[in-house]
Protein backbone atom coordinates (compact mmCIF):
# COMPACT_ATOMS: atom_id res chain seq x y z
CA UNK A 1 0.00 0.00 0.00
CA UNK A 2 2.36 2.80 0.86
CA UNK A 3 4.58 1.54 -2.45
CA UNK A 4 1.32 1.96 -4.27
CA UNK A 5 1.14 5.63 -2.32
CA UNK A 6 4.39 6.51 -3.51
CA UNK A 7 4.27 5.52 -7.47
CA UNK A 8 0.63 7.73 -7.14
CA UNK A 9 2.59 10.95 -5.46
CA UNK A 10 5.29 10.84 -8.48
CA UNK A 11 3.22 10.73 -11.39
CA UNK A 12 1.58 13.39 -9.55
CA UNK A 13 4.48 15.53 -9.16
CA UNK A 14 5.87 15.34 -12.17
CA UNK A 15 2.75 15.52 -14.14
CA UNK A 16 2.42 19.10 -12.14
CA UNK A 17 6.05 19.71 -12.91
CA UNK A 18 4.97 19.20 -16.20
CA UNK A 19 2.05 21.35 -16.30
CA UNK A 20 4.46 24.13 -14.42
CA UNK A 21 6.13 24.50 -18.00
CA UNK A 22 3.06 25.13 -19.58
CA UNK A 23 2.55 29.16 -20.32
CA UNK A 24 -1.68 28.89 -21.15
CA UNK A 25 -3.98 28.18 -18.15
CA UNK A 26 -6.53 25.96 -20.07
CA UNK A 27 -8.88 23.44 -19.41
CA UNK A 28 -6.54 20.02 -18.21
CA UNK A 29 -8.02 18.28 -21.12
CA UNK A 30 -5.48 20.70 -23.09
CA UNK A 31 -2.51 18.94 -23.18
CA UNK A 32 0.51 20.68 -24.51
CA UNK A 33 1.65 18.62 -27.55
CA UNK A 34 4.47 20.35 -29.57
CA UNK A 35 5.73 23.94 -29.27
CA UNK A 36 7.37 25.65 -32.56
CA UNK A 37 9.35 28.63 -32.54
CA UNK A 38 10.03 30.70 -35.18
CA UNK A 39 11.02 34.53 -36.11
CA UNK A 40 7.52 35.66 -36.32
CA UNK A 41 6.09 34.03 -33.34
CA UNK A 42 5.77 30.80 -31.26
CA UNK A 43 2.60 28.39 -32.50
CA UNK A 44 1.68 25.80 -28.94
CA UNK A 45 -0.47 22.55 -30.39
CA UNK A 46 -3.07 21.11 -28.21
CA UNK A 47 -4.21 18.59 -29.65
CA UNK A 48 -6.58 19.70 -32.81
CA UNK A 49 -6.15 23.81 -30.91
CA UNK A 50 -3.49 25.47 -32.17
CA UNK A 51 -2.57 28.84 -30.21
CA UNK A 52 0.48 31.09 -32.04
CA UNK A 53 1.51 34.20 -29.92
CA UNK A 54 2.89 36.59 -32.25
CA UNK A 55 5.76 38.53 -31.49
CA UNK A 56 5.94 42.35 -30.63
CA UNK A 57 5.95 44.55 -33.95
CA UNK A 58 6.17 41.69 -36.78
CA UNK A 59 3.77 41.62 -39.69
CA UNK A 60 2.13 38.47 -40.19
CA UNK A 61 0.90 37.78 -44.45
CA UNK A 62 1.30 34.86 -46.59
CA UNK A 63 4.90 35.57 -47.46
CA UNK A 64 6.03 35.93 -43.64
CA UNK A 65 3.75 33.31 -42.05
CA UNK A 66 4.25 30.53 -44.75
CA UNK A 67 7.01 28.52 -43.71
CA UNK A 68 5.50 28.62 -40.36
CA UNK A 69 1.78 27.71 -41.68
CA UNK A 70 3.67 24.82 -43.61
CA UNK A 71 5.94 23.69 -40.47
CA UNK A 72 1.94 23.93 -38.41
CA UNK A 73 0.49 22.12 -41.28
CA UNK A 74 3.17 18.99 -41.21
CA UNK A 75 2.21 18.82 -37.46
CA UNK A 76 -1.19 18.64 -37.50
CA UNK A 77 -1.54 16.14 -40.46
CA UNK A 78 -4.94 15.84 -41.96
CA UNK A 79 -7.15 16.37 -38.98
CA UNK A 80 -9.44 19.01 -38.33
CA UNK A 81 -8.23 22.37 -36.22
CA UNK A 82 -8.61 25.55 -35.06
CA UNK A 83 -6.58 28.44 -35.07
CA UNK A 84 -6.88 30.50 -32.14
CA UNK A 85 -4.67 34.03 -32.47
CA UNK A 86 -3.58 34.65 -28.78
CA UNK A 87 -3.07 38.32 -29.45
CA UNK A 88 -0.81 39.40 -26.26
CA UNK A 89 1.77 41.38 -28.62
CA UNK A 90 0.92 44.15 -31.05
CA UNK A 91 1.94 43.15 -34.57
CA UNK A 92 0.22 43.96 -38.16
CA UNK A 93 -2.26 41.55 -39.68
CA UNK A 94 -2.72 41.28 -43.81
CA UNK A 95 -6.54 40.42 -43.75
CA UNK A 96 -6.63 39.64 -47.59
CA UNK A 97 -4.24 36.79 -46.99
CA UNK A 98 -7.16 35.09 -45.00
CA UNK A 99 -8.30 33.95 -48.39
CA UNK A 100 -5.49 31.20 -48.36
CA UNK A 101 -6.56 30.07 -44.41
CA UNK A 102 -9.62 29.25 -46.00
CA UNK A 103 -8.65 26.88 -48.71
CA UNK A 104 -7.21 24.45 -46.06
CA UNK A 105 -10.10 21.96 -45.48
CA UNK A 106 -9.13 21.04 -42.23
CA UNK A 107 -9.01 24.17 -40.70
CA UNK A 108 -12.43 24.70 -39.04
CA UNK A 109 -12.19 28.13 -37.47
CA UNK A 110 -10.49 31.17 -36.18
CA UNK A 111 -10.76 32.88 -33.03
CA UNK A 112 -8.44 36.05 -32.26
CA UNK A 113 -8.32 36.65 -28.31
CA UNK A 114 -7.78 40.18 -27.59
CA UNK A 115 -9.51 42.46 -24.35
CA UNK A 116 -8.54 45.72 -26.03
CA UNK A 117 -11.68 47.81 -28.11
CA UNK A 118 -9.27 48.60 -30.68
CA UNK A 119 -8.18 45.32 -31.17
CA UNK A 120 -11.73 43.84 -31.34
CA UNK A 121 -12.25 46.59 -34.19
CA UNK A 122 -9.38 45.39 -36.17
CA UNK A 123 -10.73 41.96 -35.36
CA UNK A 124 -13.96 42.60 -36.32
CA UNK A 125 -12.54 43.64 -40.04
CA UNK A 126 -10.41 41.05 -40.57
CA UNK A 127 -13.38 38.72 -40.33
CA UNK A 128 -15.43 40.23 -43.33
CA UNK A 129 -12.24 38.70 -45.24
CA UNK A 130 -12.45 35.04 -43.31
CA UNK A 131 -15.62 32.84 -44.75
CA UNK A 132 -15.28 30.15 -42.13
CA UNK A 133 -16.01 29.98 -38.01
CA UNK A 134 -14.39 33.35 -36.81
CA UNK A 135 -15.01 34.38 -33.64
CA UNK A 136 -13.44 37.14 -31.28
CA UNK A 137 -12.82 36.42 -27.37
CA UNK A 138 -11.50 38.09 -24.69
CA UNK A 139 -9.54 35.67 -22.78
CA UNK A 140 -7.35 32.30 -23.71
CA UNK A 141 -10.01 29.87 -21.63
CA UNK A 142 -13.16 31.03 -23.96
CA UNK A 143 -11.55 30.90 -27.23
CA UNK A 144 -10.15 27.16 -26.10
CA UNK A 145 -13.89 26.03 -25.00
CA UNK A 146 -15.77 27.21 -28.52
CA UNK A 147 -12.83 25.83 -30.58
CA UNK A 148 -13.43 22.36 -28.73
CA UNK A 149 -17.24 22.79 -29.29
CA UNK A 150 -16.42 23.97 -33.41
CA UNK A 151 -14.38 20.64 -33.59
CA UNK A 152 -17.12 18.60 -31.57
CA UNK A 153 -19.84 19.47 -34.47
Amino acid sequence: MIKKTLEIRSIFLISRAMNANVPHHLPNSAILQNVLEMDIGTAYFYNNIVVVEAKEGVTISYKTGFSFLVKGLQYMGTKPWVYIANRINSYSVNPNDYKYLEKIPTLRGIAIVTPTDLGKQNAALEANFFNKDFIILENLSSAYDWATALLNK
